[in-house]
């Protein structure tokens, strides 16, 4: 008699948390050349099935676990949540980046990459912060104090952390443009160089991270 298996497959990013993601990215980087073993870390981690359980299965409901995961992990386009509930608590994001705080900025600035890595729940910690009032869509913040729990955000789901990233692209995308806008007009030489430099680099790490979800299939 053949066993029935039931896998459950996240029907959206909310049913993924960051820190099951970043487990998943670290096994498919040590097995990047293995796309057998890399299909069963992305079931296992995000389906709950090992490999036994895998191997057990039809082609046909392996393919079309596949076709529903690749679905999965084409849907990038999430939009930025602004307020977020975390174990009861709002939590807003900065509402003004433009007047952020010095020690959040030199915080941040620290990390050398805007990345979906080990990092990026204390970036999150740094610009997801408890509310203190809230007037209609208007919200402030709790001011920041320099504690950064990035603990708290690993359980986030990654609808949130998804938003929040690509919005971020999306700033440096804007901020590349106008700093090579900028290195276009009578500049000093040196000036000219340190400004196109800038660009190239912001340019480079944009390409790398949507090129991390472009590859990223089953």
């Amino acid at each position: 008699m053949r066993e029935t298996i039931e896998v459950k497959v996240p029907d959206s990013w909310k049913d993924v948390t960051l820190r099951k993601y970043l487990e998943l990215q670290k096994d498919l980087e040590n097995h990047k050349d293995d796309e057998m073993a890399q299909f069963h870390f992305t079931v296992y981690h995000l389906c709950g099935i090992d490999v036994d359980m895998i191997n057990k299965m039809t082609k046909e409901s392996s393919d079309k676990i596949k076709r529903s995961l690749n679905n999965l992990i084409q849907n990038q386009d999430l939009p930025i949540q602004n307020i977020i509930d975390i174990d009861g608590i709002a939590y807003g994001f900065e509402p003004n980046l433009s007047k952020i705080a010095y020690g959040a900025y030199i915080d941040i600035t620290k990390y050398d990459t805007i990345a979906l890595d080990n990092n990026w729940a204390k970036i999150m910690s740094i610009l997801y912060r408890p509310i203190v009032d809230k007037r209609g869509d208007k919200y402030s913040i709790a001011t920041y104090n320099g504690d950064i729990d990035d603990e708290l955000f690993l359980d986030v789901s990654m609808d949130v952390h998804l938003g929040c990233f690509f919005f971020c692209i999306r700033l440096y995308k804007d901020l590349m443009n106008v700093i090579l806008n900028f290195s276009n007009l009578n500049l000093p030489h040196n000036t000219k160089l340190i400004l196109e430099k800038s660009g190239k680099d912001i340019q480079r790490l944009l390409n790398s991270q949507e090129e991390m979800f472009k590859k990223w299939k089953v």
